[in-house]
């Protein structure tokens, strides 16, 4: 089992939902890529951090 904190970062509004692209570590790919949040939800945030818990 390991967790894996990914951060995000504003990129544009759609119309029902804001896009936000990842922000890999250096040297490191992508793990999600583009992430779609709900405009309801996401509110003005710039920046949002989503852990993944992968289970072995």
């Amino acid at each position: 089992m390991s967790k894996k904190v990914v951060r995000f970062e504003y990129e544009k509004e759609t119309k029902n939902s804001v896009r936000y692209k990842e922000v890999p570590e250096d040297g490191t790919a992508p793990i999600v890529g583009s992430l779609y949040v709900q405009k309801w939800f996401a509110g003005d945030s710039k920046t949002l951090e989503i852990t993944i818990d992968k289970k072995d």
